[in-house]
């Protein structure tokens, strides 16, 4: 699965390299997606071996009216290959090289409570400063985690949260006791 969401992404992103249209059909596919996450109903359709090859290519036209005609071809030639269900992955992909392209580098901050504005920023921007990038910056909240903070930097993670810090004490406290 993970092979084929990278062939196709990539497929995708350079035939969208080539016509300029990089951020459109991010947008486009991201929107697809989401809308396919949403709706139960109609990813049954668009994955399901029941309805025909056909009958989903009609249905995107009506669907995605106004889309981009590589998009509507992209989706056209998953259906026809049965890849449907890859599009998830094919998003991720998709993204991963968009990121790679414009040097940004996606972070996300969780807390316990909500930071400002500013010490959020100043976070992001320190990473990007350190990283030559830049950032994309997503904040969440978390009380589970109890106080500190979580930043993760594209696949790297620093927990400088108390929840993980009582679970390092406790592992610790288990190996002493064995």
């Amino acid at each position: 699965m993970e092979e084929l969401a990278r062939v196709y992404g990539r497929s995708l992103f350079e035939v969208a390299r080539e016509q300029g249209k990089l951020d459109e059909l991010r947008e486009q596919l991201a929107q697809f997606a989401d809308a396919l996450d949403r709706h139960r109903e109609l990813a049954v359709f668009f994955f399901s071996p029941y309805f025909s090859t056909a009958e989903k290519q009609q249905s995107l036209g009506r669907l995605l009216e106004g889309a981009d005609p590589a998009f509507l071809n992209f989706l056209e030639l998953l259906i026809e290959n049965h890849r449907m269900p890859v599009i998830f992955r094919i998003r991720q992909e998709y993204q991963r090289l968009w990121d790679e392209e414009n040097r940004t580098l996606p972070v996300e901050i969780t807390s316990a409570i909500a930071l400002d504005e500013d010490t959020t920023e100043n976070l992001g921007r320190t990473i990007g400063q350190r990283a030559g990038r830049k950032v994309t910056l997503a904040a969440r909240v978390d009380p589970d985690i109890l106080g500190g903070i979580i930043i993760r930097v594209g696949n790297s993670i620093l927990d400088a949260s108390i929840r993980n810090r009582l679970e390092q004490l406790r592992r610790h406290v288990a190996q002493g006791a064995s």
